[in-house]
């Protein structure tokens, strides 16, 4: 089942348990989803990839809402955005632990034969790819930094 197939089921699913909070976190996903499908240049289907990349930028976006209410003192509002965030990370697969993720960018430096902080960019390129989905870019280039740095 597509992702876009089961949004859809879960948002009638949330309208039939009068579930306002998750419908709306839904909704924003389909939005997404039809706003890539329907993007200059597509061909009306979207890679299984591309669909993750969508929900991760949402879930970022969440992310950043939240932490920025939370400096700002509004507790109602970043409580809407961490629900919403929970709501659409379920439809990512589970994130990697900071233990997997640096043992795989370990793996790739070596791969690469990267030694110094220049090399970054090869090492980010090829980790970026590899953990796709699995966990945070901003993990993974904390943890590129803090390899190459040693």
């Amino acid at each position: 089942m597509s992702l876009e197939q089961k949004i859809n089921d879960d948002i009638k699913a949330a309208m039939l348990a009068k579930d306002k909070r998750k419908l709306e976190a839904l909704r924003a996903v389909k939005s997404a989803i039809l706003l890539a499908k329907t993007d200059k240049g597509s061909t009306g289907d979207i890679a299984e990839d591309a669909e993750m990349k969508i929900l991760q930028k949402l879930v970022k976006q969440r992310r950043d809402s939240a932490q920025l209410y939370s400096e700002q003192g509004r507790t109602d509002l970043a409580e809407e955005e961490n629900f919403q965030l929970d709501t659409i990370e379920a439809y990512l697969p589970e994130q990697m632990s900071e233990a997997e993720v640096e043992k795989t960018v370990r793996a790739i430096i070596d791969q690469v034969g990267a030694t110094s902080i220049k090399e970054m960019g090869k090492v980010m390129g090829m980790a970026s790819k590899t953990l796709a989905g699995k966990a945070d870019n901003k993990m993974i280039a904390e943890i590129v930094k803090k390899l190459l740095n040693a």
